[in-house]
């Protein structure tokens, strides 16, 4: 019987990672459809993508499927072919990475979750596949000419921090459905304006324009494939990048440049930077934005605690760990970015006291 999870330790299966010799392709996809019985065929998909050594992280739930995923270059077709197999996925559109870094995920994790995109939304009469108009790159540039146009980062924060199409509204918030009443919020009075939204791969803004048209606004234009097929569109076409800087992305790779700007700043020592990092002290484990030059002075760390802590060996390490309230006042496990202390001033005084 096929194991359907996989237990192996993670640093020994990122290592197997970094020591493969065989070509992948990062890829993700999505689909809003009503899915019967989601846990059954999570299992079908998890045996049908394991034996094909793919990797990468799937959601599954009533409402649909949102994948990211390391492909086999030589099993490409037949994971296509397992794909469009299921009528719920038939013909379903593959957004491949624009940097071509097959190394995106370690391990296959396929969930079962209430919604796809957790929305906060709660409103019978709201229905998800009324959406707004699809434009493609060429299409979105050109309406971003008209100065009455509002254009709205429909992701997080840290996501548009780093990278982002200029003049766009980026909320400040830390997830989608904090996203949706804020837009709302400062797009009140301007139900007749033209909207262009993006995000990443285009699954959040399928959903956030079918909620606008459902809030009474009336022309709600969203990115086709996200930030993910316009840098592939403005490649191929030759045509100019509206969006600047790197394109977060949820993997190993965590960001993938669009352009070489660089919009944002280390978050220790407040040099042009846009590298987003995890603390190596893993009771921590901060998402943070980390310069090469503090990287090797703090060891990847985020403060001087984290570093004493991720040098003591693992077992002592676990014992620390043993009690402690995960984001709580007792430890620095706040892995929000937003959420994060001012790390450079921390630095500053820790210098200041010895």
């Amino acid at each position: 019987m096929t194991l359907l999870v996989n237990r192996t330790d993670k640093n020994i299966l990122k290592q197997r990672l970094k020591e493969e010799s065989i070509a992948r392709k990062t890829i993700s996809f999505y689909r809003y459809v009503n899915i019967q019985n989601p846990a059954q065929l999570r299992d079908q998909l998890f045996k049908n993508w394991i034996e094909l050594n793919c990797f990468g992280r799937i959601y599954l739930a009533h409402e649909g499927i949102n994948a990211q995923m390391s492909v086999p270059e030589d099993s490409w077709d037949s994971f296509v072919n397992s794909v469009y197999s299921s009528h719920y996925f038939n013909g379903v559109d593959f957004k491949h990475a624009v940097d071509g870094n097959g190394k995106s995920f370690y391990k296959l994790i396929v969930k079962v979750r209430d919604k796809i995109v957790s929305d906060g939304i709660n409103d019978p009469d709201f229905d998800p596949s009324n959406t707004g108009k699809y434009l493609n790159a060429s299409e979105f540039n050109n309406a971003m000419q008209d100065t009455e146009t509002i254009v709205v980062d429909m992701r997080n924060h840290y996501e548009s921090e780093v990278g982002r199409f200029e003049g766009a509204f980026c909320p400040d918030a830390d997830t989608f459905r904090e996203e949706l009443p804020q837009v709302i919020e400062h797009l009140k009075g301007k139900e007749d304006k033209k909207i262009l939204m993006y995000c990443t791969g285009g699954i959040r803004c399928e959903k956030a324009s079918a909620y606008f048209k459902h809030k009474g606004f009336k022309d709600v234009n969203h990115l086709q494939g996200g930030i993910i097929q316009y840098a592939k569109e403005v490649k191929e076409q030759n045509i100019e990048s509206k969006f600047k800087g790197v394109n977060f992305v949820f993997d190993e790779r965590i960001g993938e440049r669009i352009t070489e700007d660089v919009l944002s700043k280390c978050h220790q020592c407040q040099q042009p930077c846009d590298t987003h990092v995890n603390c190596k002290n893993d009771d921590c484990h901060l998402l943070f934005i980390q310069c090469e030059s503090c990287a090797e002075n703090m060891k990847g760390c985020c403060t001087p605690e984290c570093v004493t802590i991720a040098a003591l060996p693992i077992e002592e390490q676990r014992e620390l760990r043993k009690g402690r309230v995960k984001n709580g006042s007792e430890c620095l496990s706040v892995y929000k970015s937003r959420l994060r202390p001012n790390l450079g001033e921390i630095l500053k005084n820790n210098l200041s006291l010895k």
